[in-house]
């Protein structure tokens, strides 16, 4: 039997605090409630704009993001978390974050969908520390609330983001300047 000393004893209660402090989610339903978002957004997107399911079809993996929180005034900022699948199958989960200054005021939310229609966007993506959204994203505009623009399912664009269901008091919504970066739910 192994006596516990004092100091031993405040060793281990102090670890276990840390630990505790830390909560990286591990052991949690986290990775279920995205899960469960990511599964509602997609139904949601294919439902109202069936031509994203060609986007989909021709992708080799999807980024969904079910909700987006974007808030300014002077400063602004936006925070969400979600999920990347490849084959319909979740492979990691992703976090954006995005900061911005200026002339602005108001709050929003909204979701967004990332389409990578190479492997090799995937792959850069992927390999990243933390991808930036920018140049090489090319966003699919809904027309008349259920199709899609022709040009975008004939696109050679790397990657094809669709930003819908915006909700909030706050103008426009892009993604220019998003970071994503992979997270442990």
């Amino acid at each position: 039997m192994t006596q516990l000393t004092r100091r031993g004893f405040t060793l281990a209660l102090g670890a276990t605090g840390l630990t505790a402090a830390c909560n990286n989610g591990v052991g949690t339903n986290n990775a279920a409630v995205i899960d469960a978002r990511v599964d509602s957004t997609l139904a949601t997107l294919y439902r109202t704009y069936p031509g994203t399911t060609q986007l989909r079809d021709k992708s080799s993996g999807i980024l969904v993001m079910p909700l987006v929180t974007e808030a300014g005034l002077g400063f602004g900022g936006a925070f969400g978390r979600g999920a990347l699948r490849v084959g319909g199958v979740t492979v990691d989960y992703y976090s954006v974050a995005k900061a911005s200054g200026g002339l602005q005021i108001g709050a929003q939310q909204y979701a967004h969908v990332l389409f990578f229609m190479t492997q090799e966007s995937l792959m850069n993506f992927r390999r990243s520390p933390g991808w930036s959204a920018g140049a090489n994203v090319e966003y699919a505009i809904p027309e008349g609330g259920e199709t899609l623009a022709a040009e975008t399912l004939t696109s050679t664009a790397p990657v094809i983001a669709v930003v819908f269901g915006q909700a909030g008091l706050r103008l426009g919504a892009t993604l220019e300047g998003s970071k994503y970066t992979r997270i442990i739910p």
